[in-house]
């Protein structure tokens, strides 16, 4: 979930400076929720396998098996520059296709594909970035990726203003100019993390540096492990994306108001993500000690701080909802449509806060193919729920978005009964 984070605060400096331009607001916030969410379940197909390694890795961290940690981060890093290869050629060659099969309006389409042109190249860095993420959340150093977060943050936030509006001396690109500058960004903090990895001292005694081996063995375990991961993420943001492909065809001006929501859900949702990558490795950590009796409450623990620290963000919106809207765009009609949506966005941020907890909390375990059971039930009643509201009733906005209420309150129950079961505990990797 880190590399999701770590994402989405990239799409989310692009929103608020696309929402600003004038003339073009509606059309590229419009465009930049489709391709955003579509390069996210991009890059998150990638994090989903990293994530195998990362679990593998804080399991030989509760063992002591630190001689073990070099071989699993570097079958990581083999596969996912691989795989970055695979998604960089679809997104390339066969992207501007995709997206005129599902996109009616001609403009948020020309956008789309202008924005996706200059971002397919940062899936190397995005891919190869998540490796060293993962490393450094196996090994129970989180505080590590916030660096990198703020280095890409900030950069981006640079880049952006300049390449979008053709300040700071840089050309004036539009919505190719934030692609752009998010994939710059992006290079810039790989570089400057894996320099950090280069000469960190404490990582040293992994040995990542000394006589690289790709084991084919550890890739395959990885990709067994993984692969529920994978199935787990096309499901869950594909059906999102198609979720926003049906609100565009409602309108420009209800595809805008849904990315602007989406904006402020992504970005209250960073702490979860944060607190869920770490449940990951905790879970883990503690079943490689033989911990077992303290996995359950190590997990609600964390799901109760990480909904007091999201309500706590969430709450600025419901309190000053004009200032917040306006932080992300100008345009009144899109402001005053999202303001009907925060009600619906808290409770769905509510349950999320525990959901997404419990449900990597039953990740750490190792029980991914559980995992993908639950989630992909899930995303059928999801599905379901948006095909006869959105596809077919075309129901209001604030009706279609209680999809994500069916689809958190469904996934929390199944997690927190296959924990309680116990069942788990017979899970091997």
């Amino acid at each position: 979930m880190i590399g999701s984070a770590v994402q989405n605060i990239i799409t989310l400096t692009d929103t608020f400076f696309l929402g600003r331009v004038e003339g073009k607001e509606v059309e590229y916030l419009g465009a930049i929720g489709l391709a955003g969410v579509f390069y996210l379940l991009i890059t998150t197909i990638g994090y989903s396998f990293t994530k195998a390694g990362q679990i593998m890795i804080a399991r030989r961290m509760g063992a002591e098996a630190n001689e073990e940690i070099a071989v699993i981060t570097h079958a990581m890093a083999a596969f996912s520059l691989l795989l970055a290869l695979v998604m960089f050629a679809f997104m390339k060659f066969w992207g501007a296709a995709f997206f005129s099969l599902i996109v009616t309006d001609p403009d948020i389409l020309k956008s789309c594909i202008e924005y996706l042109d200059y971002r397919s190249y940062g899936v190397f860095f995005s891919y190869m970035g998540v490796v060293i993420l993962s490393f450094y959340t196996g090994i129970a150093r989180t505080t590590v990726i916030i660096y990198n977060a703020l280095i890409m943050g900030i950069s981006n936030f640079i880049l952006n203003y300049g390449l979008i509006f053709g300040h700071l001396g840089m050309p004036e690109m539009g919505i190719g100019g934030a692609a752009l500058a998010s994939t710059l960004s992006e290079v810039i903090a790989f570089v400057i993390f894996f320099t950090y990895l280069a000469f960190d001292q404490k990582a040293k005694i992994y040995k990542l540096f000394q006589s690289p081996k790709v084991d084919i063995k550890i890739i395959t375990a990885q990709i067994k492990l993984s692969i529920p991961m994978v199935l787990q993420t096309f499901a869950s943001l594909g059906s999102w994306f198609v979720f926003f492909a049906l609100i565009e065809q409602l309108g420009k001006n209800e595809l805008a108001i849904s990315n602007i929501i989406r904006t402020f859900y992504m970005m209250f949702m960073i702490p979860a993500w944060g607190f869920s990558s770490g449940i990951n490795t905790i879970v883990s950590n503690l079943i490689g000690k033989k911990q077992l009796r303290e996995v359950w409450p190590a997990i609600t623990k964390t799901a109760i701080l990480c909904f007091i620290v999201t309500m706590t963000l969430g709450l600025t919106l419901v309190f000053f909802p004009n200032a917040m809207l306006h932080f992300v765009t100008k345009d009144e009609v899109v402001i005053e449509g999202a303001k009907k949506l925060i009600w619906v966005l808290l409770l769905i941020l509510t349950l999320y806060s525990f959901s997404i907890i419990y449900f990597n909390g039953l990740v750490g375990t190792g029980a991914t193919k559980v995992a993908l059971y639950i989630q992909v039930s899930c995303v059928i009643l999801y599905s379901i729920y948006v095909y006869v509201v959105v596809g077919i009733l075309k129901c209001s906005l604030e009706l279609s978005w209680m999809a994500e209420v069916v689809y958190m309150l469904s996934s929390m129950i199944a997690s927190i009964w296959y924990l309680k079961s116990n069942r788990w505990l017979k899970v091997r990797i």
